[in-house]
């Protein structure tokens, strides 16, 4: 493939290396249903990061509302508050299970037989630019998330008071947009650190328990090829210096800590490992190259996200690397 460059020549052999055009890959006919649909899914990620960014919560009103329990001026601002944030939620948590359909359609395409997951990856690089984009996104939302504690303590509030109403009877409104069952999943989705890493963990880890007569190595080959790629994109300046934004560097950073993270909660044993086919002292000394604001935040999402990290089969230098 013209956009697929084979690096001969590294010093890790046995893993695989290529360059995939993040910035310019196009869909082939083959490759045009599954991208038109994941596109559709994707065309509204930047309004939601947008939306997360601008949120500002209803910290005053709620506190007021608690401390002035028998003002109804204040229970009233505080609802009228609180509400149209938790629509905003809402939006939110609806589009995940959107790209959680999103990345179950991309698997599908990237790990069937009878091609590898190199091979995929040179015939489908418009797809695997998709892939990407998901991960990237993600990680983005999750660390925009995780400096928001206002979306808790809004949330908390609303469900107090939905409480509270209902046992007086109070006909709202706002449960024919959130009902009790919507509003016991977005807790649960809101309560985790990294909510949106983890219904992309959920939504791999499913793919592979309900394709049972795919081998699992497809699914995590395909990861582990897709971390090697980024790897060897960021540590290489002939093929770094290919991409006309350093926006570009950092898409391939997130793209690589994704991507770790969704093997090690797949594979069995882990992406930490001796016998991982991910290079994880590489991955994380390229990492550890870049500027720290750049990278703190994928350091500590490899720390607190993944699953296998305190393992015993963890070599001690790999942990270190990430204390």
């Amino acid at each position: 493939m013209g956009n697929l460059l084979k690096v001969l020549t590294r010093d890790i052999e046995n893993y695989p290396h290529f360059f995939l055009d993040f910035e310019n890959a196009q869909p082939t006919g083959a490759e045009r249903d599954v991208w038109d649909q994941v596109d559709s899914v994707l065309q509204e990620s930047e309004s939601i990061l947008s939306g997360l960014q601008s949120y500002k919560g209803a910290g005053q009103e709620i506190r007021d509302a608690i401390q002035n329990p028998s003002d109804l001026m204040h229970q009233e601002r505080a609802w009228n508050s609180v509400c149209p944030l938790v629509i905003k939620l809402k939006t939110f948590y609806c589009f995940s299970l959107r790209l959680e359909k999103a990345l179950y359609s991309l698997l599908t395409c990237l790990t069937c037989p009878p091609y590898t997951p190199t091979q995929h990856l040179e015939k489908e690089q418009a797809l695997a630019k998709q892939f990407a984009e998901i991960l990237h996104f993600t990680l983005r939302f999750d660390e925009l998330k995780m400096r928001i504690p206002a979306i808790q303590n809004d949330f908390s509030y609303y469900r107090r008071t939905i409480s509270r109403n209902r046992i007086n009877n109070m006909n709202l409104d706002i449960e024919n947009e959130v009902n009790n069952e919507m509003a016991n999943r977005m807790s649960l989705f809101y309560a985790e650190a990294t909510p949106m890493l983890k219904t992309l963990s959920n939504a791999t880890t499913n793919f592979v328990t309900v394709n049972k007569t795919l081998p699992l190595e497809n699914t995590t080959d395909c990861l582990s090829t897709m971390a090697s790629v980024c790897k060897v994109m960021l540590e290489t300046p002939e093929y770094s210096s290919r991409f006309s934004s350093e926006d570009t560097l950092l898409f391939c950073m997130r793209v690589m800590v994704g991507v770790i993270i969704l093997y090690d909660h797949v594979h069995p044993n882990g992406a930490f490992n001796k016998l991982s086919k991910i290079d994880m002292k590489g991955c994380i000394k390229v990492l550890k190259e870049q500027p720290i604001d750049n990278v703190e935040g994928l350091l500590n999402a490899l720390k607190f996200t993944t699953k296998h990290l305190n393992d015993e089969s963890t070599p001690k230098n790999i942990r270190a690397m990430l204390q």
